[in-house]
């Protein structure tokens, strides 16, 4: 069928390249359209293929995509700033989810462009002398692509306008969706099998995709369609199908893959690994480590090669800003010059090019459970301390004030690197006074009798006061002894998949049925010990060397659930956009995440009120985009049938 709106054959705002041995970094030079002659040169395709590391920019890191992967789930909710972006995907009735106003556009309107350029490197690599290792990594990035759409959207087109799985030269304005079934056994298995076969085991380039990182997809893939074939809520699929595999296999044959697989990406790492410790994997210093297999990848060298102003971003793709969605206005904190609280107060937390701090939009908010529940082990656990922000350190001095001791809570004094305010572990067993008179915070914070710094409890988190979320914070190494450049485009580049998941797919396969050398309690208790193992605490801003890794797994139930595996993948990768797609595959979302608790947008307001989200059935396929609808020229009944229902 030679039908599909999208420009694939010319548009792609991305990258070229010509690229060398396995220590390089790919240098880009940006590209705005590919032809089909440009496919029939090496150095043609050896550029579309480097645009396929680019275009991940164009999803990862884009705030309004974390918002469409977290917002409405048990991890986070809107802000006191987030609009109908964030209240349409929130499912709590602030706002109602379109086609026009759903986020995950930020795939549609990526993906199909990078997946076109994949059929064109598959389809003309090898006749211009490019190896099947490297057309192997056009072959991942078309599988991943799919593999992300059809979790998100259901069903959708493996003709693009010239033939399924070809290079598209049409111009014709129409679209046939494929069944689910036939996108994951007709591109996503059959790419992902062939990468890992051609793939190296060593990366060809930094950040390249290897052996590794093909398996982890595989495996992840399998697990993911054994789930879809099983169907255990009996949520709808669209396009309608029957959920029978064409190659013949029921979900356990599936499971039993996504196990096999798994372990042996554990047991076969290559080049990759474990961190020592939680904190270590998401440290912005320690960026690029062993652990992460696959980033969107970003420069502090060059704006030209990052895509993005690095002084100051305007919230878009290519640039990394999704973090400041998640980062509330820290910036009002004050404390006095006077003990007695007397004359002009002075902010003491200055927005900050750091890891802690950068730029805040103050849209997404965590929910009172996530603190109180699924991080309530915060003392052996490094996991809280090493995902949020919970206390804020005075930085004034780097804006220039040279005063060298102000006066916070309590008229109590404090200098550069104190503590202003801080977000409690615990509800503490004294009252806190969010009302003090004299040492009244300017944001609504309370006083503890003794402290210095201003307190909330985990139940006064609200809408505008909240932790934020420290791993993917901003990082740069330009700041001097300054505040730095906090509103450009953060430098760092953005993890989508990590070595632990290796872990995580196997325990949750195995609770499926799978069976192998490892059970589900083995494999959690890999990670669940590392969790257990600190070299800093992060907020406390000290060193601290402990082991809990024992107490950890002695706590580790006997008897492992999807519900557990849920809640340890929240854990471990709380913020980074795997929640909506977690709770989908397994198909908790509409329980898990049914109801959560939090604070008004107000300042001051530490009274929690509890949400219930309506999430049907239909919720669990996200709408296809108002501008793919508009774009097409289809009837209204072709139309009304290409979008999922309920929309």
């Amino acid at each position: 069928m030679k039908k599909f709106r999208i420009n694939t054959a010319a548009k792609i705002l991305l990258c070229t390249v010509v690229l060398s041995s396995c220590s390089d970094i790919l240098e880009e030079e940006p590209r705005n359209i590919y032809t089909p002659e440009y496919f029939e040169t090496e150095s043609g395709v050896l550029g579309g293929v480097t645009s396929m590391y680019a275009h991940l920019r164009y999803i990862y890191g884009n705030g309004y995509w974390l918002n469409a992967c977290e917002t409405g789930t048990d991890e986070y909710t809107y802000g006191h700033a987030g609009d109908n972006n964030f209240k349409d995907m929130d499912m709590s009735g602030a706002g109602n989810l379109t086609p026009s106003s759903s986020r995950a556009d930020v795939l549609w309107n990526n993906a199909f462009r990078n997946i076109n350029t994949a059929n064109g490197v598959i389809q003309k690599g090898s006749g211009v002398g490019v190896s099947d290792a490297i057309i192997a990594e056009a072959r991942f990035f078309r599988a991943f692509d799919y593999f992300m759409l059809a979790q998100t959207f259901g069903g959708v087109p493996l003709d693009l306008g010239s033939g399924e799985l070809t290079f598209n030269i049409s111009t014709f304005r129409g679209s046939k969706r494929n069944t689910v079934s036939e996108v994951y056994t007709k591109v996503i298995f059959p790419d992902l099998i062939k990468a890992v076969q051609d793939l190296p085991v060593g990366a060809r380039v930094t950040g390249g995709v290897t052996k590794t990182v093909a398996r982890l997809f595989l495996a992840k893939a399998y697990l993911t369609y054994g789930w879809w074939l099983q169907n255990p809520n009996g949520i709808p699929t669209y396009p309608q199908t029957d959920r029978v595999d064409p190659n013949g296999h029921n979900p356990q044959w599936y499971f039993q893959q996504a196990y096999d697989i798994a372990l042996e990406g554990i047991n076969a790492p290559g080049a990759y690994g474990l961190q020592s410790t939680y904190y270590d994997v998401n440290l912005a210093q320690n960026d690029r480590n062993k652990e992460m297999l696959l980033y969107a990848d970003h420069t502090e060298s060059s704006e030209y090669y990052d895509g993005s102003s690095h002084s100051y971003n305007t919230g878009s793709s290519p640039g990394n800003f999704a973090v400041w969605m998640t980062t509330w206005d820290y910036t009002f904190l004050e404390s006095s010059q006077s003990p007695l609280w007397t004359g002009s107060p002075i902010r003491t937390v200055q927005r900050e090019a750091a890891q802690a701090y950068g730029r805040p939009w103050k849209t997404m908010a965590p929910t009172i459970e996530v603190v109180k529940n699924t991080f309530a082990n915060k003392t052996q656990d490094s996991r809280y301390d090493g995902t949020f922000v919970t206390t804020f350190r005075g930085n004034w001095n780097k804006a220039g004030i040279s005063t060298p001791t102000l006066y916070n809570a309590n008229g109590l004094p404090v200098q550069p690197g104190s503590a202003i305010l801080t977000f409690l572990n615990d509800d503490p067993a004294q009252t806190i006074d969010y009302s003090n008179s004299v040492y009244k915070s300017n944001v609504g914070a309370g006083v503890l009798p003794g402290r210095a710094d201003y307190v909330i409890a985990p139940s006064g988190i609200s809408r505008y006061a909240y932790p934020n979320l420290w791993k993917i914070g901003t990082y740069r190494t330009d700041n001097g002894t300054g505040l730095g450049q906090p509103n450009g485009g953060i430098t760092r580049p953005f993890p989508i998949a990590k070595f632990s998941e290796f872990y995580f797919i196997a325990a949750e396969a195995a609770v499926k049925g799978a069976s192998g050398a490892m059970s589900p309690r083995d494999l959690l208790n890999v990670i669940r010990a590392r969790a257990g193992k600190w070299r800093w605490d992060n907020n406390g801003n000290v060193a601290k060397i402990e082991d809990n890794s024992g107490a950890m797994i002695a706590a580790t139930p006997s008897t492992i659930t999807i519900d557990y595996i849920l809640a340890e993948r929240s854990r471990e990768y709380y913020g980074e956009g795997y929640r909506w797609f977690d709770l989908v595959r397994t198909q908790r979302w509409s329980d898990i995440a049914k109801t959560y608790s939090i604070g008004g947008t107000a300042v001051g307001n530490h009274t929690a009120q509890t949400y219930t989200r309506n999430i049907p059935n239909y919720l669990y396929l996200r709408p296809i985009p108002q501008g793919q609808m508009d774009a097409m020229d289809m009837s209204s009944s072709e139309l009304a049938a290409y979008q999922n229902p309920g929309y």
